[in-house]
């Protein structure tokens, strides 16, 4: 995981992460390497980035900027949108008072740890 600046465009450190990207285990056979596809607003629509990661062998589900609205991609990112909603519950995450990258990122990690405990606990009824 890495944490950019607040003032970095969507689409710079987006190869850095998608080559950063574990192997993905499936059910048999060797674990892929990369997602099957890439899914994104228009941060993320460059033509260079789009060709970029259609060279890579990923399909592109990213919206062109100046697209207009109404692309579908709202269906999929809801889930999205949600869980990073669920991080502004954190105060310490909402503004950051931490003065360095190591940190701030550790306090992501553990929001993210405690709000995946709380949904299983929610669905599960145990632990």
């Amino acid at each position: 995981m890495h944490t950019s600046p607040g003032n970095v465009r969507d689409d710079a450190p987006t190869v850095q992460m998608i080559k950063a990207l574990p192997a993905i285990h499936g059910p048999r056979g060797r674990p892929r390497q990369k997602p099957q596809s890439l899914m994104g607003d228009r941060g993320y629509g460059f033509p260079y980035l789009i060709r970029l990661v259609l060279a890579m062998g990923i399909c592109s589900l990213l919206a062109p900027r100046g697209a207009e609205h109404g692309s579908g991609l709202g269906k999929r990112r809801y889930v999205v949108e949600q869980s990073l909603a669920a991080f502004s519950n954190y105060r310490r995450i909402k503004l950051c008072y931490e003065r360095t990258g190591m940190s701030f990122q550790a306090f992501h990690q553990l929001a993210a740890i405690l709000i995946c405990y709380r949904r299983l606990k929610q669905y599960t009824g145990e632990f």
